[in-house]
Formats: C-alpha cells, sequence, structure tokens
C-alpha cells in the first residue's frame, strides 16, 4: 500500500493556549489555524477561551472578539460583515461558509476555524485568490455588445432578465470552488463553479451579442469537463445558488448547438 507522508514543515502542530481572563462561565474554546510566512515554522492550531456571553452572533464577531481583546496578531479578510462582499469565507467546523453570516452557535462543541481548503495560505486565515481572479477574467465578465453609448437602456424583457436570477448574485467569496474535488486536483486548469457560473452569467445575458465565443472558450476538456457533478460547490454557496446546474446548462447548450 502506497504511504504519502507530509513535509515535516507543512505538517499542523498544536499551538498557542490562550486561557480565559475573565472569569466568565460561558465560555467557547475556539482552535485556529494560524501561519506567518514571516517568522516561518509549522503551521499550527492556537486555541482561545472567549466569553460567549459578551460577543454577539455571528463567527465573525468571535474572530472580532479575539483580535481585539485577546490576540491583535491574528490575521483574515473582512469587509462589508453582512454576507454581500465575499471577503470573510473560511472553512468553520468542515464545512466552507461565510464568518459574518455564520451564527455560532449553530456550531456545539469547539469552534474550528481554518482558511478556504485547496488555497495557497498567504497569512493564518487568509487564502491566496490569485488564480480564481485569473480565471474570472479569463471568462471576460462584462457585457460585449456592439451597441454605442447612447445614455439609453439596453432593455431586456421580463423574462429575459428571469434567465439571470440565481447567477447574478454570485459574490466571488469562492466557497464553491474550494470545496470542489475537482478544482484541488486540476485548479491551474479547471475553471471551477464559481467562474463557470460566472461565465453562464454572461452566455445567458439576452442582451450580450458574443455567446458563440463565450461557449467557445469554455468547450474545453480540462476548463470544463472536470466537473463530476458531485454537488459540493451547491452545497456549500452561502448565497444558495446552484452552480452545478449552471455548469450543467453550459453543456447542454454545446452539445445541442
Amino acid at each position: 500500500m502506497v504511504q504519502i507522508s507530509l513535509p515535516k514543515n507543512s505538517k499542523v502542530v498544536k499551538g498557542k493556549l490562550y486561557k480565559d481572563k475573565t472569569g466568565s462561565k460561558q465560555l467557547k474554546k475556539v482552535n485556529v489555524y494560524r501561519w506567518d510566512p514571516s517568522v516561518g515554522g509549522n503551521p499550527r492550531i492556537d486555541t482561545y477561551e472567549v466569553d460567549m456571553k459578551n460577543c454577539q452572533s455571528k463567527v465573525l464577531d468571535v474572530l472580532n472578539k479575539i483580535k481585539n481583546e485577546i490576540d491583535p496578531s491574528l490575521a483574515y479578510r473582512r469587509s462589508c460583515a453582512h454576507g454581500v462582499c465575499g471577503s470573510c469565507a473560511m472553512n468553520m467546523n468542515g464545512k466552507n461558509g461565510l464568518a459574518c453570516t455564520k451564527p455560532h452557535e449553530e456550531i456545539k462543541g469547539d469552534l474550528n476555524i481554518y482558511p478556504l481548503p485547496h488555497l495557497k495560505v498567504v497569512k493564518d486565515l487568509i487564502g491566496d485568490l490569485t488564480t480564481l481572479y485569473k480565471q474570472y477574467e479569463s471568462v471576460e465578465p462584462w457585457l460585449k455588445t456592439s451597441k454605442k453609448d447612447d445614455d439609453r437602456e439596453n432593455l431586456q424583457s421580463k423574462k429575459e432578465r428571469e434567465k439571470l436570477d440565481g447567477l447574478y448574485e454570485c459574490i466571488m467569496c469562492a466557497c464553491c470552488s474550494t470545496s470542489c474535488p475537482s478544482y484541488w486536483w486540476n485548479g491551474d486548469k479547471y475553471l471551477g463553479p464559481a467562474v463557470l457560473l460566472q461565465a453562464y452569467r454572461w452566455i445567458e445575458d439576452s442582451r450580450d451579442e458574443d455567446k458563440k465565443e463565450r461557449l467557445k472558450k469554455v468547450a474545453d476538456e480540462l476548463k470544463l469537463y472536470r466537473c463530476h457533478t458531485i454537488m459540493n460547490c451547491t452545497n456549500s454557496c452561502p448565497k444558495g445558488l446552484n452552480p452545478a446546474k449552471a455548469i450543467a446548462s453550459i453543456k447542454k447548450m454545446l452539445a445541442t448547438t
């Protein structure tokens, strides 16, 4: 049997324990992945005892409390705190999601927080999204039309507009792509569910005049057909979207046109 061992410097080790200093009786242990490239060494799991009596309702509030009151060195992304920007996407107790919309009360026992899987880690909970953004750029996510700008709206019918529902709401948080095994294995070539959903959003837009070229760009064995309909993407989307359905729709278009 083949045995695979990780390099010594990539093994996650036990880190520091930050014990509660408030005397609270409502404590929760929060285990957080930590790694700082400027320091080097192995990644570690630091444990914080957090006073939940004086903490607001979301996982992001827990992280803010840790950073503001316990350990200011903790690094993570955040911005809107309302589930709109996608900045605070991370893995919480084994499932990808947005820390700002995930209630910590839904997680029983210890709270375990890691960066999004598959990504290279920039620092602590911050994943490197460079490849994802380049892939997003490659599908040219903007309206292509020969109409000149004449200060008038580019109209579409209600039915045409309804086709974009479930597509335009994507916030590119990367929860779906980083939960996809096919993207883990072929992330440099397979576009992944987030980017393919965005590609379909423009393919399906009645105002766009470049549908054939857009289909041609994604019609590739690796870019598109690495999707094996595992459905992790749909299960992990914090906005309730269905990237797997969008990918299947692209495949159907290519098969029937």
